[in-house]
Order: C-alpha cells, then structure tokens, then sequence
C-alpha cells in the first residue's frame, strides 16, 4: 500500500534535514518513491556512508516503529522469520497429560500462534507482532534488512515472497499477509553481489561519498558545535584521504566521529601532531594507519589547507 506523506521531493527533503540527515535530490527520489509506490528500497554503497542512517530517519520521520533485521554469515528463518517455541510446547503437553487431555489433542493446539516465537521479519509483516495495536495503518513499521551481502546467498530466498508480496508462509498455519505492508529498506555494503531476482523486487539507489559541500553541510548539522574553519579542514582532508592508496576508506560516519573527537580533545584547528594521534578515529586497519603515518599526513595536511582555502 503506497505511503504519501509528502507532497513533494523537497518537502520530503525537508523533513529529512529536519532530523540532520542531509540527502541529494537523487536519494530523495528513491525514497519519495519507494513511498509513492509502496516498493522496498534498496541501498547499495560504501560502509560509512548513511544507509543504515535512512531508515532510522525515515522510521523517525514517518512516525512508525524500526524493526531492524541485522544480517551476518550463517543468518537462518529461525532467527530471521520465525521459531516454534519448544520448551512451551513440551510444558503445554505435560500439563494436557497430567489433565487427561492429551488423546484429544490435535497438531493445530501445538502449532498455533500461542507458540509461535516472531523474529523480525515476521514482526514487520504481522502487524500485531509490533505491539502498536489501534489502526493497523499506524501499526506498520520501517524494515530495516542491514548488510544483506553479509548473509548467505540461500538466505535471499527467504526475502522474495516478503519483498513481492508482503508475506511470509509458515507450512504448519499457512501464509501470513501483511494487511499494511511495512516500508522496507534493504542496505548493502557491496562485498557480494546481491541476486537479480532480489533486486529487481526493490527500487535502487546507490549511495556515493558526499562531495565537500555536502559533507560540510552533514558535519554542521550532526556536529553543529564544529567552528566553520575547522570543519572545512576536517572535510578536506578526510576527502584527501579517500583518495589514499588505502584498504578501508573513511565513510562520513567516521568524519562525524573524528569532528567529535576534535571537540573533544578542544582542538580549534588541524595539525600534523593531532592527525598522527588521532588516526585511530579515522581508520580501522593497521596496514593503513602504517601507510599514512609513513610520510603522508604532511602532504595531506598541506593539500587540505589549499581546499579549505579555495
């Protein structure tokens, strides 16, 4: 069921910024869409960069509970979908025995609902697993499946029947429709391609690294205590550095939490002394932290500067 809260993509827009998430136009396409024609929403970039940060906004935006679904190697339906609750199982036929109950006793008393054990994703399509209750339509929440790409390829088949048709089969009670289906945004970090069949369910969106206007105007509003000068430093160089021969890049997040750490240390401007010491915010990889301390901070430092004064 399509979502329309915003008239425009610039009110959408607006609505973002007013949670300090700064989106470009071409993101907020994707999402205004995604609403407008109640497709999931698929997100696709560098780690780092904001996409987990979409459907918290968005969640928070829209009024509507975040189910997140963290996904990693070895992710299976019991974890993800659903469980049958054994231990209650058991519990109930002891006490059916102890009653005399037990030849009465059909499959459909032990597989119902009182013993089904809703993981995320069964949450997200049952609307009274969110425990909102009321209009439905209020009820439905944001899906958030973080990381696909970090979850086994068989995994992905779990996900169509939900991304297609908003709905999840349980063999022994049947299929479970969502009555409003819930905004869905699927991230990925690109160490795997994702399945065709997958994708072709979902809107794309490819999240790039901000341009230095944009990630200055990212750091002023999640850090808005960072002085001017020294936001534009900070930017400069962090984007020289992606430009580095280097393992992991920076993501913004990283520029957000490096400004933080500045603050913190009540540093008013940027030197080669406080870059060397606080590499460790930036990046994550020995290899990398060798390679920068190794002669390059001053070239950095020195390219930043022209940047931040151009």
């Amino acid at each position: 069921m399509p979502i329309d809260p915003f008239p425009s993509i610039s009110d959408l827009q607006a609505a973002l910024q007013a949670q300090r998430y700064i989106a470009d136009r071409s993101l907020a396409v994707s999402v205004f869409l995604a609403l407008k024609l109640g497709k999931p929403l698929f997100l696709e970039g560098e780690a780092g960069v904001g996409k987990t940060e979409v459907a918290k906004v968005l969640a928070s935006v829209l009024g509507r509970p975040l189910i997140r679904l963290q996904c990693y190697e070895g992710l299976d339906i019991n974890t993800a979908v659903y469980e049958w609750n054994y231990a209650r199982q058991m519990l109930h036929i002891r006490l059916l025995e102890a009653s005399g109950q037990a030849q009465t006793t059909t499959l459909g008393d032990l597989f119902g609902s009182d013993f089904l054990l809703k993981r995320p994703l069964l949450q997200a399509i049952d609307g009274a697993g969110n425990g909102m209750g009321g209009d439905p339509a209020s009820a439905a929440p944001v899906l958030l499946i973080d990381e696909l790409d970090r979850a086994d390829e068989e995994f992905e088949a779990f996900l169509l029947e939900i991304l297609s048709d908003f709905q999840i089969t349980i063999p022994e009670i049947g299929s479970i429709r969502a009555v409003t289906p819930p905004v869905v945004v699927v991230t990925s970090n690109r160490t795997r391609e994702i399945h065709d069949a997958l994708k072709r369910r979902c809107l794309y969106h490819w999240i790039d690294y901000p341009t230095f206007e944009r990630e200055c105007e990212i750091v002023h509003a999640r850090v808005p205590e960072t002085p001017q000068h020294l936001t534009a430093a900070i930017v400069a160089f962090v984007q020289r550095l992606r430009d580095e021969d280097l393992y992991k890049r920076p993501g913004v997040a990283e520029t957000l939490d490096w400004a933080h750490a500045l603050l913190a240390l009540d540093q008013a401007s940027l030197g080669e002394d406080i870059v060397l010491d606080t590499l460790g915010v930036l990046l994550k990889y020995q290899d990398d932290i060798a390679y920068v301390r190794g002669g390059r901070v001053a070239h950095l430092l020195s390219g930043k500067l022209a940047t931040a004064n151009a």
